[in-house]
């Protein structure tokens, strides 16, 4: 099982070919966003969005409340580290089990 840690796009890049800088903890990244748009929604509407970012995509879009219960979730846990990094995958799935949460 693999963890997607929530994160807000700043801007786009290349729309392109779906880049987007997204921040996750204060912490800047290119990802890309390909999963998340199409022709009803193209990239340039995707800045302010919140997504669920793993290994460098846009898993999917998150409402913003949504987004900050599981940062919020996850840094009480200790599992997010300040680069925004989930340190201990096991240990945030096993919160996010008890808790009856989705990542």
């Amino acid at each position: 099982m693999c963890l997607g840690v929530p994160g807000q796009i700043i801007a786009i890049r290349d729309a392109v070919n779906n880049l987007a800088l997204v921040e996750v903890s204060g912490v800047r990244r290119l990802i890309n966003i390909a999963f998340i748009v199409d022709e009803d929604l193209p990239p340039a509407v995707c800045v302010g969005a919140w997504v669920l970012v793993h290994v460098g995509f846009a898993m999917s879009r998150l409402d913003e409340a949504e987004a900050m219960h599981t940062l919020a979730l996850l840094r009480e846990l200790g599992e997010l580290d300040d680069a925004g990094e989930v340190d201990d995958l096991q240990t945030a799935i096993d919160a996010f089990s008890a808790t009856g949460s989705t990542p």
